[in-house]
Order: structure tokens, then C-alpha cells, then sequence
């Protein structure tokens, strides 16, 4: 009887490739281009699908499902009403260890705002901690 050929792509059971996030306790600068994720939103939404579209976008860059956001971000993306969502936002994301007891993720992402006046082309970028 013939051996039964696998299917492209699949993988052997056990160790999967690829590296540990627990490791990598990161800082990075983002810029996130709001106005593209929020275009066609009706007004009375418009701040708070910015708010969930920057939780969306910190667990894809960081691979965390535990976003945590910080007030002054709130209020950034707030401060021209729920209409008046900034079109770019300047963020800074730090991946951290989280040391809480039975907590249910070994990492989370803490998002803060950076103030720069012109967010437009500018790369992402590493930041040290001293």
C-alpha cells in the first residue's frame, strides 16, 4: 500500500518553527494611517472605531492579544470630538511581560501617543530604554 502523500504546506506534529515572543520585550514607533481604516465610517463612530482599529493594529505589529491603552491616547485621538479623528497618529508601542498572577498571556502591548507634529513619512523606528 502506498505511502499517503501530505498536502503542501503541512506540517510535521510537535515543535512549531518560528521564534519566542517572550524574548522580544520591545519598544517601536509606529505611524498609523487612521484616516484609511476609518473612511466611510458614519460620524457618531468615527472615534471609536479609531480607538478599536488601534487595539487591531498593536496585536498585528506585536502578536499580543492584550492591548492596553494609554488615557492621554484616548484623549489624543478624542480632542477634536468624536467626528474630528486625527489622520495620522505618531504611537509608540511597548511589548511587555506581564507579572500579574494567572494572567492569561505572558505578554502585553501598552500603546502611548507621541507628539510629533507632522506624523507623515515618518519610518518605524526602535526605541532604546535606558
Amino acid at each position: 500500500m502506498p505511502a499517503k502523500a501530505k498536502a503542501p504546506g503541512a506540517r510535521k506534529t510537535g515543535a512549531k518553527p518560528g521564534r519566542s515572543a517572550i524574548a522580544d520585550v520591545v519598544t517601536r514607533e509606529y505611524t498609523i494611517h487612521l484616516h484609511k481604516r476609518i473612511f466611510g465610517v458614519s460620524f457618531k463612530k468615527r472615534a471609536p472605531r479609531a480607538i478599536k482599529e488601534i487595539r487591531s493594529f498593536t496585536q498585528q505589529a506585536m502578536g499580543t492579544r492584550d492591548v492596553r491603552l494609554d488615557p492621554l491616547l484616548n484623549k489624543e485621538v478624542w480632542k477634536s470630538g468624536i467626528r474630528g479623528v486625527p489622520f495620522r497618529l505618531r504611537l509608540r508601542i511597548a511589548r511587555k511581560r506581564n507579572d500579574e498572577e494567572g494572567a492569561k498571556e505572558k505578554l502585553y502591548s501598552y500603546v502611548q501617543a507621541v507628539g510629533v507634529k507632522d506624523p507623515k513619512g515618518l519610518q518605524t523606528t526602535v526605541v532604546e530604554d535606558t
